[in-house]
């Protein structure tokens, strides 16, 4: 195996918060500015090697020290304790406007920003169409930047950065600033550069984005590095440990039907929250009238973790009677093969009359989650068969 393009020993950073509120205070009460004074670990003993060519996630909640730890490698910031080693040209796009005066234009950043990032003047004169047909804001490339909307930084940032033949790429989450079309020509040019066997360092809230496009994902949180491993092992774990349970109750308008006990289910009727791609999945709740109801039908919908809708029906859509309802009735819906990718999911359930508003609606009433060890990007978990003729 080649030696390492980056190396992270043992690295800490503390950060000191004060409550002083200006500096005039820091000065007057400085003894009592030092009382008050807390450390914040930002991250704590982080050891990891990044090799030639490998795509590394790093994901956690905020506050985790994803960020922090980007900026260090990045030369950005120095850590308080331990070292980082790195070999090759870099290119951070680290927060919005990096490297950016707001006086001067386009134009003037690009040569700037560029001789930041290691080119000279006839380097960028040679890139410099490419980088302004690829940010596609050439009607503005001559005027002052303090002036760009979010949009227009990122993508003159981005047109820069890649335009410096980087062998290793930092990226911090602007990407989720530029519009759709955008993003994904970022994405494109991106896959291109692990195409070309270049290292990329990505901090991103999007877990689908880091199992697409990461061979490994790190794990953070509180400063602490918890997994390093495959995107599917990392995601799994930090999903699991930040399932969310928090539904939304509607409550019924008019009190004729309410919901109680919902719950995910396997083939056996036992209470289930984790399933492998093609276990069945059952959900059941519980229904009570208290008077006699002719005109009632009740139905679920999945959601993924992004509010997705994954699948949603109803009795109405499937053309079942359902009588009369008075007292409790348990209700239930079985799937045989459950064909989503990994994942979290929910479940919202409603009991409504055949037209009309609901009688009472739980929205993210449980959740369960989906185990797969397929790369393969999208919602739905299928098994092609590929033939050539």
């Amino acid at each position: 195996m080649s030696a390492p393009v980056i190396r992270i020993a043992d690295v800490s950073k503390k950060f000191v918060i004060r409550k002083d509120k200006s500096l005039k205070e820091r000065l007057v009460n400085a003894r009592r500015s030092r009382a008050n004074a807390e450390e914040f670990w930002a991250l704590r003993d982080i050891n990891i090697e990044v090799h030639p060519g490998h795509t590394l996630g790093l994901i956690g909640g905020n506050g985790s020290g994803k960020s922090t730890l980007l900026k260090i490698i990045g030369g950005i910031l120095t850590p308080t304790s331990g070292y980082v080693e790195r070999r090759g040209r870099l290119a951070a796009l680290l927060e919005l406007g990096a490297g950016f005066h707001g006086d001067l234009t386009g134009r003037e950043n690009v040569y700037l920003n560029a001789s930041i990032l290691g080119l000279t003047r006839a380097q960028t004169d040679l890139y410099f169409d490419s980088i302004v047909d690829f940010s596609g804001i050439e009607q503005f490339i001559d005027t002052q930047v303090k002036f760009y909307s979010s949009g227009m930084y990122v993508r003159l940032a981005f047109a820069v950065a890649i335009h410096v033949d980087p062998e290793i790429l930092l990226v911090d989450e602007v990407l989720a600033v530029g519009d759709e079309p955008f993003q994904r020509k970022c994405l494109d040019r991106i896959k291109q550069f692990q195409g070309d066997g270049r290292t990329i360092i990505l901090v991103t809230h999007s877990l689908e984005q880091v199992r697409q496009m990461c061979d490994r994902v790190v794990l953070l949180e509180s400063g602490s590095l918890i997994v390093d491993g495959s995107p599917g092992e990392a995601v799994r774990h930090f999903r699991e440990a930040n399932a969310e349970e928090d539904h939304v109750e509607q409550e019924s308008h008019d009190h004729l039907i309410t919901i109680s006990k919902v719950r995910t289910v396997d083939s056996s009727g036992k209470s289930a929250n984790h399933y492998d791609v093609g276990d069945t999945l059952g959900v059941e709740f519980e229904l009570a009238a208290e008077t006699l109801v002719d005109d009632w039908a009740f139905g679920i919908a999945l959601t993924d973790a992004s509010g997705l809708l994954i699948y949603g029906t109803n009795t109405v859509l499937q053309n079942l009677e359902v009588g009369t309802l008075r007292g409790t009735r348990t209700v239930r819906f079985r799937f045989d093969q459950l064909p989503v990718s990994e994942g979290q999911y929910f479940v919202t359930v409603a009991v409504h009359p055949k037209m009309g508003r609901d009688y009472h609606r739980i929205d993210r009433a449980t959740s369960f989650q989906v185990a797969n060890t397929s790369t393969d990007p999208g919602v739905l978990a299928l098994s092609p068969k590929i033939e050539i003729e």
